[in-house]
């Protein structure tokens, strides 16, 4: 067909990354972005509007997103935890409620926890069925303990509260690990999530120390944008830290996530480091939903660690 004509055949899933492959992805990347400037710099020109909210597929290019408030006069950026065709789901949702039905605009949606919940009774439930030694730990227990396995370079898998709505594990379904391990990229690309080597990881850093980390300070609730990590502190972030510089960030704000915000900061504690390498609990797979999930996921792959709730279970 024409595109083939143009650009040669699809890269086979095994085939090797060469040049060309990566000069298309940049070019791609490039025109993409040209077009969503040039979109949103004419919006901005008919509306004199100063906040923009994106939703559909192309706002989960973050790469885009966090060129926004650089690239046009918009000063605040909003895009929904489920930004591609299920934000504009909601969007539609929202209009209808809000313009037709008359209710009353609630404030921004802050939180992407909304999913299925399981107690501690639920989890040992499932760990008993399946004869997995755990042992179960109070809260403060458990987030020692889990900082303590992260601070020695554990990866772990952390399965806690609801399960996040949109396609980023934003610290209730995530694998977990020390951003300042140089090795740490290539260990979970290979031995859990099998995928290209060239994908990176994400940032969860708390709040309050992203303009000690970052070029852009800015709320990002749900990954959703790629910003430039300072000079200075690219080397102590390896695990994260992108070809050129940039890290795709989620804000860890302690009103939103309390339980991932602790946890992050007693690592921060033991480590110097406000920061912990996040990507979602899988394996090629649909982010893990349940308990059970989450330990098959668990034992067929080469984590340290699994994290439900409040019992926790090493590999011997």
């Amino acid at each position: 067909d024409k595109l083939v004509e143009e650009f040669g055949k699809a890269r086979d899933k095994d085939e090797p990354l060469n040049e060309y492959h990566k000069d298309l992805a940049s070019s791609v990347q490039h025109l993409c972005e040209e077009v969503i400037f040039h979109i949103l710099n004419h919006l901005h020109k008919k509306t004199g509007m100063k906040n923009i909210c994106i939703a559909g597929g192309v706002a989960q290019n973050s790469v885009a997103n966090g060129k926004v408030l650089q690239k046009t006069p918009f000063e605040k950026v909003y895009i929904p935890s489920a930004g591609y065709d299920a934000g504009t789901a909601i969007g539609s949702a929202l209009w209808f409620y809000n313009q037709v039905l008359g209710k009353e605009k609630s404030e921004f949606v802050r939180s992407a926890y909304y999913g299925a919940s399981f107690s501690d009774d639920d989890i040992e439930d499932v760990l008993k069925k399946n004869n997995v030694s755990y042992k179960r730990y109070s809260e403060s227990e458990m987030i020692d303990k889990s900082s303590e396995l992260l601070a020695n370079g554990s990866v772990i898998g952390w399965f806690q509260g609801r399960t996040e709505f949109g396609p980023r594990a934003l610290g209730n379904r995530s694998v977990l690990d020390h951003p300042g391990r140089p090795d740490a990229k290539d260990l979970i690309n290979s031995k859990i999530k099998r995928r290209d080597s060239f994908r990176p990881f994400a940032p969860s850093i708390l709040r309050e120390y992203v303009n000690e980390y970052f070029e852009t300070d800015d709320d990002v609730f749900f990954m959703e944008k790629v910003f430039m990590i300072k000079e200075d502190k690219r080397k102590s972030l390896p695990a994260v830290t992108h070809a050129d510089g940039s890290g795709r960030l989620q804000t860890v704000h302690r009103d939103v996530s309390p339980l991932y915000y602790k946890l992050i900061d007693r690592f921060r504690e033991k480590t110097g480091l406000p920061v912990l390498l996040n990507t979602s609990f899988n394996e090629n797979e649909p982010i893990v939903n349940t308990p059970q999930e989450a330990l098959n996921c668990f034992l067929r792959t080469e984590m340290d660690a699994l994290v439900l709730g409040n019992c926790i279970v090493e590999m011997r």
